[in-house]
C-alpha cells in the first residue's frame, strides 16, 4: 500500500494512539518515547508540515510497528 503524505501532527497523533508520549523537543525534532514489555522504543519525528516517505518508513520501523498496522492508526 502506498504511504500517504502525512504532516507531523498526524504521525504525532498515530504514535500516541499506541501508547507513546511526547518526552522532550531538540529543535524540530519530537522525542516520543514508549515502554512496552521492560523495553524503551524511541521513536524521532521531525515538526514538519510534510513528512518526506524514506523519514516515515524510519519513524515506522523505530516505533516497532508494521507498515499495515502503522496506516491503520490514521
Amino acid at each position: 500500500m502506498k504511504l500517504p503524505i502525512l504532516s507531523a501532527s498526524k504521525v504525532i497523533k498515530a504514535l500516541k494512539s499506541v501508547g507513546f508520549q511526547i518526552t522532550r523537543q531538540s529543535g524540530s525534532h519530537m522525542i516520543l518515547v514508549k515502554y512496552a514489555n521492560g523495553r524503551k522504543i524511541t521513536a524521532v519525528v521531525p515538526n514538519h508540515d510534510e513528512i518526506a516517505k524514506g523519514t516515515l518508513l524510519s519513524i515506522i520501523a523505530q516505533s516497532g510497528l508494521s507498515r499495515e498496522e502503522f496506516l491503520e492508526l490514521l
